[in-house]
């Protein structure tokens, strides 16, 4: 049995140490936010945040996430008001949505290191995270948002 601790939640999983976390927080745990994309760490379209850092799920074996605090799209604000998330409305970044709890996720924990990233700062932190339908630009803008919020 594995122990995680997922959106501050204990759980025990019987897995084998090296399943991708992906795996566990998707299939056992029921958690469906967090979106397969390519299986290898490189769409982001997986990342959560362990231990504050964003990470792609899938590249991460079970067993590495054991005692690690993990934050999926689910848990990182009560019914959706976290800044990034209501700046992502407001700034109507979503088309097909399918990468949207990854760059969430990235650029929170961005906001999070950073609170007043410039543009640079925004390339950098979500160059990893593929949007198919391209809308970086808007995305850039909602972090902006997101950082102008959180200022006050």
């Amino acid at each position: 049995m594995i122990s995680l601790k997922v959106n501050g939640k204990m759980y025990e999983v019987d897995a084998s140490p090296e399943t991708p976390l992906l795996w566990i927080i998707r299939d056992d745990l029921g958690l469906m936010g967090t979106k397969y994309g390519c299986g290898i760490g490189r769409c982001g379209s997986c990342t959560l945040h362990m231990d504050g850092q964003a990470v792609r799920s899938c590249a991460i074996p079970v067993a590495s996430a054991a005692g690690k605090d993990i934050v999926t799209i689910e848990g990182l604000s009560a019914g959706g008001l976290h800044p990034v998330q209501k700046a992502w409305l407001d700034e109507d970044v979503p088309q097909c949505g399918y990468c949207q709890s990854g760059q969430i996720m990235a650029a929170a924990a961005l906001l999070a290191a950073n609170p007043r990233p410039d543009d640079a700062d925004i390339d950098r932190a979500m160059s990893g995270i593929i949007c198919r339908c391209g809308t970086y630009q808007r995305i850039r803008r909602a972090i902006h948002r997101a950082a102008a919020m959180q200022q006050g």
